[in-house]
């Protein structure tokens, strides 16, 4: 029988697509583990992992999940994965894309083929809409400005949101991810120039040349919280590109706090 692994990382996504799959294989690096169970690995160990994932019968892997960079040990490689140190190396001192474009390069080297969230949960990831409340004219033109500040920023390999009010950049993502920044945002609320103003929009959405089958940008109830308590009027994203976690209970929390959320 054929089976799917999920190399899963921190958050909720691992269990949810685990949830959809029948018999899956779950397998995390060490150091970033999900809240369920799984089999740890060691990138200095990559290719007995893939040899371990073909004895359980796995042909296809799906990434989901929250990891970072690893402290590589030089002296934990066995032989065979110490062939790929240059690979591995240069992939860990590229932007996030480069990485991730060079660790699904691997896997299909090694015979498994590579699926995103968006094939195998398309619910997941929302087709164009509004599902919560109704963004103003000032809302729409925030959204479109975030949605520059990404595509520039997704350019250079940096990250995949930014905050915009006012016409303005109150913030963009990067390597501490979207908590962070929103964070950011939220001590900084002060900045926009007109305090009682358009509120801000937070934009979500993939770099311009990102393999979609990994790391796509996800958004959840937590999100939805943070915005919130940043004063922001809404999030929108890219449709079709974006994750959406616990949607039901996102946009009840949406409705609660005023905040529109916004696939288009």
């Amino acid at each position: 029988m054929s089976r799917t692994a999920i190399i899963a990382g921190q958050g909720r996504l691992a269990p949810v697509i685990a949830g959809l799959l029948d018999q899956p294989v779950v397998a995390a690096l060490e150091g970033f583990a999900p809240e369920m169970p799984h089999r740890s690995f060691r990138l200095e160990r990559l290719v007995p992992f893939f040899d371990w994932l073909a004895e359980q019968g796995v042909e296809r892997v799906t990434f989901a999940g929250a990891v970072r960079r690893p402290r590589l040990d030089p002296e934990a490689f066995d032989p065979r994965t110490a062939r790929l140190v240059p690979r591995i190396l240069a992939a860990m001192q590229s932007g996030d894309d480069a990485a991730l474009r060079e660790v699904i390069a691997l896997f299909e080297e090694f015979g498994f083929s590579v699926a995103g969230t968006q094939e195998i949960a398309p619910d997941l990831v929302p087709g164009k809409g509004l599902l919560s409340g109704e963004p103003t004219a000032a809302d729409i033109s925030d959204a479109d400005c975030a949605a520059r500040i990404v595509r520039g920023i997704g350019a250079l390999d940096i990250g995949q949101g930014a905050v915009a009010a006012q016409g303005l950049c109150l913030a963009v993502e990067t390597l501490p991810g979207t908590e962070a920044m929103l964070d950011f945002v939220a001590r900084h609320r002060d900045m926009r120039p007109r305090p009682n103003g358009p509120r801000g929009v937070l934009w979500k959405a993939p770099k311009p040349e990102q393999d979609r089958r990994i790391d796509l940008p996800s958004i959840g109830p937590d999100t939805v919280l943070q915005a919130a308590r940043a004063g922001l009027a809404g999030i929108a994203w890219e449709a079709g590109g974006v994750i959406l976690l616990e949607r039901e209970k996102a946009v009840e929390r949406a409705r609660a706090a005023g905040v529109f959320l916004w696939a288009r």
